[in-house]
């Protein structure tokens, strides 16, 4: 406990707002650019170095990557918020008698739902969590909710090996390794990338579900026994309401919106959509983050039955999306300087001085966990590091593939010890995150054992 207490207080003393650190990396950044890379010809040092900047900022293809990564949140978190789900979720806290059996149930569907898609886990799990703690005040049973809670948040621990991985999703889209590089290494350098790497190297590759598959039995294994000595805590929650159907008197063209059939035919028109475009690559093992929110789409529209019923979930789930819409572009801003200066250049010639073919994926895996606790994004992050480990990795001769999940294994394990995407979840369980801390802290360890072990054998 007195770990998680130290951990709290560094945040909340030492850690300013996301925001704020998008600003101060932003900063330091340019002083970096300004100190360590060759000043041009022709004109004013600063002012190149805010061209970048500026460039990066409004980089289309980043844009666009952020828009995706802003669909993956809400559209998952529009889903959990349908009434089936809603349902489902009610079926399994049925199933919970005590801390132990709640914790193997919370984790473990936690960790499948998060595997599909992580915004979807994240809301799952949290609600999930709340419900059984729910149960537990209706039906009379006691349970440590706390660990409870920290079971909600264990998916965020694996997201970024799961489909919607960040990294992963991007290389497996046609063009995006050499539009994602131009600029950063040489034509020669360039020209070696592949086109695109498909999911079945990164994501559904033998290594990466061996991992998937040992820590969804071991974290709920070692959560089990966490829970046989737990204390038991009193919980007094009012009961959580999912659904957000709001019921209006209608009048004329409002019937559109609460018509079932709109709702219901448009939906499964994406859905016959998405099977006719994208049967082949599916069967290819190629997902892309545009697949994934298509399909999403499509499931959301179907599940909520009305435009209506899918429009006030999306007023719920946008909140959730404000910080990433304004964080992105500061962070496309430094991967602008960072790329035309030439810093990223310098940064992956350091790695390839001092690394080799065994050791850069744990370098690289080590370097992403600690980039996560200050740039709390996957898909920020690889923007800012994934041009380094592209780079080191070519010149190192490392697998692509391997040296791309070094980085998402470190970027999704830190979310353990950094609470900020825990926040939504915190809210809907009404817990506090130093009530969480001392639990996702030790899976934290567990799971930077099982990835370095992974990669060490990959």
């Amino acid at each position: 406990m007195n770990l998680s207490k130290v951990v709290e207080v560094f945040f909340k003393r030492f850690l300013p707002s996301p925001f704020a650190i998008a600003i101060i990396l932003t900063v330091i950044t340019i002083l970096l650019a300004l100190f360590f890379t060759p000043a041009p010809e022709d004109g004013n040092h600063f002012l190149t170095v805010l061209t970048y900047w500026e460039g990066g900022i409004w980089n289309n293809s980043l844009l666009v990557f952020a828009y995706q990564m802003m669909l993956i949140l809400v559209l998952g978190h529009i889903l959990v918020l349908s009434t089936p789900m809603n349902r489902l979720i009610q079926k399994l806290t049925n199933l919970v008698s005590n801390t132990q059996n709640a914790v193997v149930l919370v984790s473990f569907t936690t960790l499948l739902v998060s595997f599909f898609n992580w915004g979807l886990g994240l809301i799952f799990g949290a609600i999930l969590a709340r419900k059984v703690a729910e149960a537990a005040q209706e039906r009379g049973f006691s349970i440590n909710y706390p660990l409870v809670g920290a079971s909600g948040y264990v998916g965020l621990m694996l997201w970024h090996g799961g489909i919607s991985g960040s990294a992963p999703a991007k290389v497996s889209e046609s063009g995006h390794l050499k539009s994602f590089m131009e600029g950063v290494g040489n034509e020669a350098m360039v020209s070696k990338l592949p086109d695109y790497i498909p999911y079945s190297e990164t994501v559904f590759s033998t290594q990466n579900l061996l991992l998937f598959g040992i820590l969804l039995i071991l974290i709920p294994v070692v959560l089990r026994q966490i829970g046989k000595k737990a204390s038991d805590t009193p919980t007094n929650l009012p009961i959580y309401k999912a659904s957000i159907e709001k019921t209006q008197a209608l009048k004329g063209a409002e019937r559109l919106d609460h018509s079932k059939i709109m709702g219901i035919g448009f939906g499964l028109l994406i859905l016959i959509a998405f099977i006719y475009q994208y049967h082949g690559a599916l069967s290819e093992l190629i997902i892309t983050p545009n697949m994934l929110n298509f399909l999403m789409l499509g499931l959301g529209l179907l599940l909520h039955g009305n435009f209506t019923n899918f429009l006030n979930a999306l007023e719920e789930a946008i909140k959730g999306a404000s910080g990433i819409l304004i964080q992105f572009p500061l962070y496309f801003g430094i991967m602008g300087i960072m790329r035309d200066s030439g810093m990223v250049i310098q940064i992956s010639d350091f790695f390839v001085s001092i690394a080799n073919e065994t050791t850069l994926p744990l370098y690289t895996f080590l370097s992403a966990g600690i980039v996560n606790i200050f740039v709390p994004s996957g898909g920020g992050q690889w923007a800012i590091q994934g041009p380094i480990v592209i780079e080191s990795a070519l010149k190192l001769g490392v697998p692509l593939p391997k040296a791309i999940m070094a980085l998402a294994y470190g970027d999704q394990l830190t979310n353990m010890l950094q609470p900020f995407w825990a926040l939504p979840l915190l809210g809907i369980t009404k817990l506090k995150a130093k009530e969480i801390l001392p639990y996702t802290i030790l899976l934290m360890f567990l799971g930077a054992g099982v990835f370095i072990l992974g990669l060490l054998l990959w």
